[in-house]
């Protein structure tokens, strides 16, 4: 088995957010993350495929396909927008950097080729703070 990572970059605001909660409530859980004026991050996006080397190409998969694919699924739909407002496949989610790493894998994952499966998303909000998702 080999495993491919792409790595991507991408810029969004957001803002976490309960409206079943009071906004005291709010800022008790989130803190500055609840700041009614949104605020961004600097997102650092790794996309693994795993799978057996094709013996004709020597490649899992062609990188030029996959880059395709998160640009086109994901970071088209991402880079520079609210994820609270602009992304549909957050609409009525809470807008945590683990529902966008689920959220990604969702878009990716049936567009992945035939012989290669989709193995990790790592989302970095921060240096210091990642998610990992593995699918379902």
């Amino acid at each position: 088995m080999v495993y491919l990572t792409r790595v991507e970059h991408f810029n969004a605001a957001h803002k976490l957010y309960n409206p079943r909660w009071s906004k005291e409530e709010n800022e008790a859980v989130f803190g500055l993350c609840a700041n009614e004026n949104w605020h961004g991050h600097n997102y650092d996006l790794y996309v693994t495929v795993k799978g057996e080397v094709n013996e004709d190409t020597g490649f899992l998969m062609d990188v030029k396909v996959l880059s395709g694919l998160v640009k086109t699924y994901v970071l088209d739909v991402v880079d520079h927008r609210n994820l609270n407002l602009d992304v549909p496949f957050l609409a009525g989610k809470m807008c945590s950097t683990e529902n966008l790493a689920k959220g990604i894998w969702e878009q990716l994952e049936p567009h992945i080729p035939a012989g290669v499966r989709l193995h990790a998303i790592k989302l970095y909000e921060t240096p210091r703070i990642y998610v990992e998702y593995f699918g379902a």
